[in-house]
């Protein structure tokens, strides 16, 4: 029988099921340490959902600056279902710090509310927000080479810009806009039929930019694939989830809202495994 699950992974499960799925592909040694890393990233990601003005989000980002401090100033850990692991996988696996305080720090930008002026402040939010996350995740596994953080860094950025197109319907009515600015102007797009979540020519349009962004990041990691380490796959297989989101969106006609893009995909579990026994992401 499989062993139940800890109550750290239930947590991630039910909160991030994309990156809990990619986690169980690890061996059985580093699981724990990848759920803590990508518990903590959820529970930073979903401050601005959660708070209901930004200068508590703000307090809610502090206390997990303080406790990743903590964790590497060797004081108590913190008495938290995410906190308490997190600060043993930092301690035993020596992780980066700088990664933590890009993560966040990307966290404190959501509370502002305010388009990226044009696509290279988005990629690189993307870039903060979510490459490092995988650099996280290929220390925890222990491949953190040069050509597998390269290949992180493309697949961070495509998985964010892929998710952020996703999450359109859900944030879209919240009033926190990232479509950049330049490319709403260039397409005639209005942040009101965002809000409205009404589909238009100019945000396909304004969609059909940022996911050909993300298709070339998803090459460009793709053509490192043959200098990628095996162990470092489990930390890589974000980019298949970006495939097949930007695959959906292009036949749904680049429309974010588009009604068969709501329901998720039946076979990502199947996808994933496919990757990982052919080692190719």
């Amino acid at each position: 029988m499989a062993r139940p699950l800890s109550p750290l992974a239930e947590l991630l499960r039910r909160r991030d099921p994309d990156r809990f799925q990619t986690a169980l592909f690890a061996p059985a040694a580093h699981r724990e340490a990848l759920f803590a890393i990508y518990a903590f990233n959820s529970e930073i990601a979903r401050v601005r959902e959660i708070a209901s003005l930004p200068m508590l989000g703000r307090i809610r980002l502090e206390w997990w600056r303080e406790t990743i401090a903590a964790s590497y100033e060797e004081a108590p850990p913190r008495r938290h279902i995410v906190a308490l692991p997190l600060t043993q996988a930092i301690r035993e696996r020596a992780l980066a710090r700088a990664h933590f305080e890009r993560l966040i720090a990307a966290r404190e930008s959501d509370l502002a509310a305010e388009p990226p002026p044009d696509l290279d402040a988005l990629e690189a939010y993307a870039a903060a927000s979510s490459a490092s996350l995988v650099e996280l995740a290929l220390e925890v596994l222990g491949a953190s080479g040069a050509e597998a953080r390269e290949a992180g860094t493309h697949i961070g950025i495509a998985y964010a810009l892929a998710g952020l197109l996703r999450a359109m319907p859900f944030w879209g009515g919240r009033g926190r806009p990232f479509i950049p600015e330049d490319i709403a102007r260039k397409t005639g797009l209005r942040e009101r039929d965002i809000a409205a979540r009404r589909s238009s020519p100019a945000l396909s349009a304004a969609a059909a930019e940022i996911a050909a962004a993300a298709a070339a990041h998803l090459e460009s990691a793709r053509r490192k694939r043959q200098r990628v380490p095996r162990s470092a796959l489990p930390a890589l297989l974000p980019a298949v989830i970006a495939a097949r989101a930007l695959t959906r969106l292009r036949r749904a006609g680049c429309d974010p809202f588009a009604p068969a893009l709501a329901a998720p995909d039946p076979f990502q579990s199947w996808r994933l495994l496919w990757a990982s026994l052919t080692n190719r992401f």
